[in-house]
């Protein structure tokens, strides 16, 4: 009787997803994708009302300079991709006196990683999808993203104990997955010792955003996949 030999290279390629034979560190498949382009120079238009994929936010060549990119609750898309002046909602509403706007559902893929999970509420829009990043253009420039948000008891801003940090370094850029830190804040929001990761747009938080701390980084690009 013969005997059936498999190669352990096909054996491999069985093992493994398709999505993670992509060479990039992403998954395959559709997404919907977001260019964070850091500029020396503030742009004068008021970039919203358009289907555009881009936001621009200050670049920090000579030292860290911080952009507010503000969250609203919808399908993904870009109100106002403009940091430099004042933030407007899809709706066309000024929300705060400068920053970007995007707009995102609430995420329902957020893995508790060892503090209490304080999930989407049912008020607006929700879907479970996964969040890639990964540091393009010029090489050495790099990017510090942290989700905020507004305690209503307290009137203070409070930003997650986690954040993303992107580094451009030479050669080909990976993604990585940055689901939990861009979708959910994690800080403690009780009277007990424990932290709890807040789903985005949920109580006790109002005017949610993604303080970005650009060093340089003349582009960060963001890639949501849903999933099924």
């Amino acid at each position: 009787m013969k005997q059936l030999f498999v190669s352990p290279l096909l054996l491999l390629a069985i093992a493994i997803p398709a999505a993670a034979q992509t060479g990039n560190g992403a998954p395959s498949g559709p997404h919907y994708n977001l260019n964070i382009i850091g500029v020396e120079r503030g742009k004068n238009s008021d970039m919203t009302g358009s289907n555009r994929h881009t936001i621009f936010v200050a670049l920090g060549r000579n030292g860290q300079v911080t952009s507010k990119i503000y969250l609203t609750r919808g399908e993904f898309a870009v109100c106002d991709g403009n940091a430099f002046d004042a933030a407007y909602d899809c709706a066309g509403q000024m929300i705060q006196h400068e920053g970007a706007v995007f707009q995102l559902p609430c995420n329902e893929n957020l893995s508790e990683d060892g503090v209490d999970l304080v999930p989407c509420d049912d008020l607006g829009d929700t879907a479970a999808y996964e969040v890639y990043a990964r540091a393009l253009g010029q090489p050495n420039g790099s990017a510090t993203i942290t989700t905020c948000a507004t305690d209503v008891t307290t009137g203070e801003v409070v930003c997650s104990a986690e954040n993303v940090l992107l580094v451009r370094n030479k050669g080909q850029q990976t993604f990585s997955n940055v689901t939990n830190e861009l979708t959910s804040l994690v800080a403690n929001i009780d009277a007990d010792p424990q932290f709890e990761r807040v789903a985005l747009f949920h109580d006790p938080f109002v005017d949610w955003f993604w303080q970005y701390d650009n060093r340089g980084l003349r582009l960060a690009q963001l890639r949501f996949y849903p999933i099924p």
